[in-house]
């Protein structure tokens, strides 16, 4: 099949991922990292020799073989790729390949060495009755992703217990980075050394979860945002999953993941397969350039939104579930005249739905609240220029509902028994196919009804005890393929529809619901203080076109923190802005400035939301300085946020990196509204200031002195 050397090299984007297919095994990964240029068979088996340990006291004679899939047979000690068994039987394959085929086209045996962006390897183990595909691409923008598929070719059944894909990292790779949080807090970093042993992220939440691991990166000691080599990967899945970063006693580390299946969850007859999620991984010397990366990606995709994605009113903290008719067409009057684009009706619309206690699940307008339909709001909204969304949990379901009253054999549930309640509600089975083809078909009847452009789509409750027929089996992987397949036909049949992820706020954050949705919201919680940080993390994985950023209310609903309206706009501004604010409360001059900062970011989206994201490394922790720099470099907004008393005086100069070096820039403030007595501006602020690209870079500027949980920004332009 293949000649004695047989190696890959896939370059793109300043990246070089080496693959040693020899010998008819399993490709190991020899390079993920820094473009090493065009590479000729003689220096593959270099890198492939130098990479070899030598056999010592107390080890295999054969120094075992580190596949992207690892294997036990090979003497590899660490986690196998794939656990599963015929009752005991066949749990340990040997796989060997059978072809390679490099962006569709075979390789022949004579190959040595050949250059591509995507490779498919087929291998089989036919005394284990396995056969195994592996998928292996370097995407536009410079990620490395893998899948797996495997298939029973045997003539029992063989259950799948776990297929995971894994890769290595050099040893200076000391370091570990990854998330934590909670409701309202998500997306929290945390540091730790990579040392011998298993660092194992699982998330069982059945949905990503708020404290999901989101990208797991390994980097060199004291890495930052600008600079230190990082490797990061992030598994494309919304429900349970697997992160893990893993060091053996013989020194090999790797990074991998994939999902967590329940026990007996995937069995598959003779023929079946089971195709994982992409792992995704990402390099750059540093945490902006692994962002980058994955940023870029997204940007490619056919379906990613248009930058010029519509301002947002969503309704949720104005009313709660009290809905009626004017008081909504009020808040669509004020919401037009400060520039709002589209207006979100949230929770409450529907059926009994008066509280979180009933109703959820009966997807029909409620009579009582609006006796005329959705349609007087609806016209009202449209007539005005804006664009119509709507609210829905379509997972979900109260027990108190028609829908669960007449089929509670929908309901997810084991062991003869319901699941813990969480917030009123239970999670309905769309695995089951009368199940989701009732919820999918009352969604499409009110898309069909109105004219309705977005779905606001929450997730609100952890699918604990996720059972389904027969007898109460695990659900969880059936539910999530469910659901992307819900979504998907649904902007089939309503060509034009955006989704956005809403889970209890942002726990639904990967890459797998991004292939079906348009947004995410990023917390319940729109404290700026507190999503000056989210914010700042939820963009390792996601550009800020797809992180729903609205402007609060003046007391934070979550915190019941006070901020001014120039600190919640400057915050909210680095995302896909809206509102959320109860507008009829607003004071007429609080209207006109919000709808200065409206105005400023409708002109300035278009290269906003295409832009580099940069966030500055600031040995203050009480500081945060990052912004967006156009891709062509022409301008930039960087913000300057004071979220804690500094421990020394102000005055210190701040950074703006990223700018084009030998070109000469003007920077000012913009939308500052201050009162003076509480700011004292630099003197430079009056006039603006020029300077180089490299002169703002490597020097910067002095900040104004200001009060904690306060921020100004700097808008850029390039003089030429």
């Amino acid at each position: 099949m293949t000649s004695p050397h047989t190696f890959v090299s896939l370059r793109r984007d300043s990246v070089s991922v080496l693959l040693d297919a020899s010998g008819g095994r399993l490709p190991a990964l020899l390079h993920w990292g820094a473009d090493l240029g065009p590479l000729h068979l003689d220096d593959a088996r270099a890198l492939g020799l130098a990479a070899q340990p030598p056999v010592a006291p107390n080890l295999p004679d054969v120094p075992p073989r580190l596949a992207i899939l690892p294997e036990g047979h090979t003497g590899w000690t660490g986690r196998p790729g794939l656990q599963g068994s015929r009752a005991g039987r066949d749990w340990s394959p040997q796989f060997t390949v059978s072809s390679l085929t490099l962006d569709g086209v075979p390789l022949a045996a004579d190959t040595g060495i050949a250059e591509g962006h995507a490779v498919v390897v087929r291998a089989a183990d036919p005394a284990a009755g396995l056969d195994l595909t592996l998928a292996i691409e370097l995407t536009p923008g410079g990620l490395l992703r893998s899948r797996a598929t495997l298939a029973n070719a045997g003539s029992a059944p063989y259950q799948l217990d776990s297929l995971t894909l894994a890769y290595p990292v050099p040893d200076r790779a000391a370091t570990l980075l990854d998330f934590a949080g909670r409701w309202a807090n998500e997306r929290v970093p945390q540091r730790r050394d990579f040392t011998v042993g298993t660092h194992l992220r699982e998330g069982r939440r059945g949905r990503t979860g708020a404290d999901a691991a989101t990208v797991l990166h390994a980097g060199v000691p004291g890495f930052g945002f600008a600079a230190g080599d990082v490797w990061g990967v992030h598994v494309g899945w919304s429900g349970n999953h697997i992160h893990y970063a893993e060091q053996v006693s013989t020194g090999e580390r790797v990074l991998g993941g994939g999902e967590l299946l329940l026990p007996g969850e995937i069995v598959l007859a003779p023929g079946e397969d089971y195709t994982s999620p992409w792992l995704y991984g990402s390099y750059g010397a540093g945490l902006d350039a692994v962002a980058r990366r994955f940023h870029r990606f997204l940007r490619a995709r056919p379906q990613h939104p248009d930058a010029q994605r519509p301002v947002t009113l969503n309704v949720w903290e104005a009313v709660y579930f009290d809905h009626a008719l004017e008081p909504l067409r009020d808040l669509a009057d004020l919401a037009s005249a400060a520039g709002v684009e589209r207006f979100v009706l949230d929770d409450g619309w529907f059926s009994s739905r008066r509280d979180d206690t009933s109703g959820l699940g009966d997807w029909v307008v409620a009579d009582a609240v609006w006796p005329d339909g959705l349609g007087p709001l609806v016209e009202h909204v449209t007539g005005l220029g804006m664009q119509f969304g709507l609210w829905f949990e379509p997972e979900m379901v109260n027990l108190d509902s028609d829908v669960a009253r007449a089929h509670p054999e929908w309901v997810m549930a084991t062991g003869g028994r319901l699941p813990v309640p969480s917030r009123h509600q239970q999670v309905l089975n769309l695995g089951i196919p009368e199940c989701y083809a009732h919820v999918r078909d009352a969604m499409d009847a009110l898309l069909s009804a109105y004219p309705i452009s977005y779905l606001k789509w929450d997730h609100n409750r952890d699918l604990s005890d996720a059972g389904g027929p027969p007898g109460g089996r695990p659900g969880v992987h059936a539910q999530t393929l469910a659901a992307y397949r819900l979504m998907a036909e649904l902007k089939r049949r309503n060509p034009g529809l955006e989704i956005e992820s809403c889970s209890s706020g942002g726990a639904r954050v990967d890459l797998g619901v991004a292939e079906h949705t348009d947004r995410v919201w990023v917390s319940d919680n729109i404290d700026p203080l507190d999503r000056q940080q989210m914010l700042r993390w939820t963009t390792q994985l996601l550009p800020p076109e797809m992180l729903g950023s609205h402007i609060a209310s003046g007391r934070s609903h979550v915190t019941e923190r006070s901020h001014d309206l120039t600190f919640r706009a400057a915050t909210a501004l680095f995302g896909h802005l809206g509102v959320e604010w109860d507008l009829r409360a607003a004071s007429a001059s609080e209207r006109a400035e919000l709808a200065e900062w409206i105005a400023f970011y409708r002109a300035q989206r278009a290269w906003l939301l295409r832009g580099d994201l940069v966030r500055v490394d600031e040995p203050d922790p009480s500081l945060v300085v990052g912004g967006i720099v156009a891709a062509d470099r022409t301008r930039a907004l960087f913000s300057y946020a004071l979220v804690a008393t500094p421990t020394v005086s102000l005055g210190a100069r701040f950074r703006l990196p990223g700018l084009d070096a030998e070109r000469r820039y003007r920077v000012r403030p913009i939308l500052t509204g201050w009162d003076r007595r509480r700011f004292s501006p630099p003197p430079w602020w009056a006039e603006g200031l020029t300077l180089t690209g490299a002169a703002l870079g490597a020097l910067g500027v002095v900040p104004p002195v200001m009060p904690p949980e306060n921020a100004v920004l700097h808008l850029v332009e390039a003089l030429d």
